[in-house]
């Protein structure tokens, strides 16, 4: 059953003297992804930019350049899209291939966009996911991360079964405690502080996946959360979140959350992706000043719409709204 959400993503950087220039990148308009349909999505900087261009990174993701000239010590960024999700139940628990052939079978032949294939080869493989078993910068295999995926993902198990209890395990043995680690946080520190929050669950598990040979990406986006049952729901209560993707035989790339010890449905609106949080952070860059920032907010709010929708366009959030 397909579901429409409005998302609308605030952020807002002050700072205590003067800033010119600032320049960023931003992720944080929804990607066209399987089972996700973007249907409206725009975003409204103020100070306005003097240069705003959108492009597709390596991964086909929506990255967005912002170049702000004007003098000032307030940025508010300011992201708003409507999305479509229709993604039906993948059979994971079925899927009765071991680790060891899982990983054989998505080893086949690389054939290149534009080359006839060859005679009696396997069919096509993502070349990306020749990457994406690959280590990267916040999703290392030492040896720590490789003893806890062998005890999850041994080779003579079945695949499917396997991940499902590698999103178990980690719900379970790792509790989630915000403030608790940091973008630098490595993950062998918190495999041994046994806490963190979803950026860390995401990156170990796609090591874990990465180090048996099954290619894993780092995907962030949103989460529809719900307030608890007789009360309303908050504005901006709903926040970014970070899962895994995984590529398995017969059912291609499959999007599971260790977080919340699932397979992702339609609460969720895919971003972006990539090796790990520094290919897609929502918003980076760089800002001269002889200041500092005294303050940063984020704000998100997911909220269900009709659907079908008629959706010419999404109107920009005012000045007077900013404020």
């Amino acid at each position: 059953m397909s579901r429409c959400y409005d998302v609308v993503h605030r952020t807002q950087y002050s700072y205590d003297d003067d800033v010119t220039p600032s320049y960023g990148r931003a992720y944080l308009l929804p990607r066209t992804a399987p089972g996700q349909q973007v249907l409206a999505a725009q975003l409204l900087v103020r100070p306005e930019p003097v240069t705003v261009s959108e492009s597709r990174d390596h991964f086909g993701n929506r990255a967005t350049y912002l170049e702000v000239t004007l003098p000032h010590r307030r940025l508010d960024v300011v992201a708003t899209s409507r999305v479509r999700l229709d993604r039906p139940a993948q059979p994971v628990a079925d899927l009765s291939l071991t680790c060891a052939d899982a990983v054989a079978a998505l080893a086949g032949p690389v054939v290149r966009p534009g080359s006839p294939p060859a005679v009696d080869s396997e069919p096509d493989v993502d070349l990306l996911a020749r990457e994406l078993v690959l280590p990267s910068p916040l999703a290392g295999f030492d040896v720590a991360v490789r003893d806890f995926a062998a005890s999850v993902l041994p080779p003579s198990r079945a695949v499917g079964p396997a991940v499902l209890d590698l999103l178990a395990r980690i719900h379970a043995e790792f509790a989630y405690a915000p403030g608790s680690t940091s973008v630098s946080t490595t993950l062998t520190q918190v495999l041994l502080q046994r806490r963190g929050v979803c950026q860390d669950f995401a990156h170990l598990a796609v090591a874990c996946l990465r180090s048996v040979g099954l290619p894993a990406r780092y995907v962030s986006g949103y989460l529809e959360t719900s307030p608890p049952p007789g009360r309303p729901k908050l504005q901006g209560a709903d926040a970014s979140h970070a899962w895994v993707s995984v590529l398995l035989p017969e059912l291609g790339w499959v999007d599971v959350d260790p977080t919340n010890n699932q397979v992702v449905d339609e609460s969720y609106v895919v971003t972006a992706w990539g090796r790990d949080y520094t290919d897609v952070p929502p918003l980076k860059g760089v800002i001269v000043t002889e200041g500092r920032t005294v303050g940063l907010e984020v704000a998100v709010d997911v909220t269900p719409v009709p659907d079908p929708v008629p959706t010419p366009g999404l109107a920009p959030p005012t000045a007077q709204e900013l404020s």
